[in-house]
């Protein structure tokens, strides 16, 4: 059982075990042998991973589909998985402060009106000047290319002449 201090900046979870004015209490039934402090660090990441889950159904159409086979549709759904790392990991490439969702990160950079057009022979993009078009996100564009992007050590290869 943990006690914690009610802090005003965030709701409580759950039910109300005790009645203790200031204090909410939280209990943990497990098998595990871990030192306490290790296993509330490990049930509140586990805590966290429920809204993960929601973010790929809602925000980024994980829900809803299975295909004929099990492969294509575990296929479909590790392509769902690949796009929301990619797009944490152009968080961490762009700058971008703290955690945003996928749809917050589509409307904020994304998302754009736009008209396909030509300009003489070429084929051309028009962004919409209510969006704030490119001009406003020529430095979140420009902070991409000058990312390092950790490579695993087990990829990583060298070449010896």
């Amino acid at each position: 059982m943990i006690r914690e201090q009610e802090r005003g900046d965030r709701d409580s979870e759950g039910r109300r075990l005790i009645d203790v004015p200031g204090y909410t209490f939280r209990v943990f039934v497990t098998s595990c042998t871990e030192a306490p402090e290790e296993i509330r660090r490990d049930y509140n990441r586990r805590a966290d991973m429920e809204n993960r889950i929601a973010e790929l159904k809602h925000d980024l159409g994980a829900d809803g589909f299975c295909l004929q086979e099990f492969f294509a549709t575990e296929a479909a759904f590790r392509a769902v998985l690949l796009l929301f790392n990619l797009l944490a990991e152009f968080q961490r490439a762009a700058g971008l402060t703290g955690y945003r969702e996928p749809a917050t990160i589509r409307a904020q950079v994304f998302a754009c009106g736009a008209i396909l057009g030509r300009a003489g022979r070429r084929t051309v993009v028009q962004l919409s000047e209510s969006w704030g078009g490119l001009r406003s996100r020529i430095p979140l564009l420009d902070s991409i290319p000058a990312c390092e992007f950790p490579t695993s050590p087990k990829l990583a290869t060298s070449f010896e002449t």
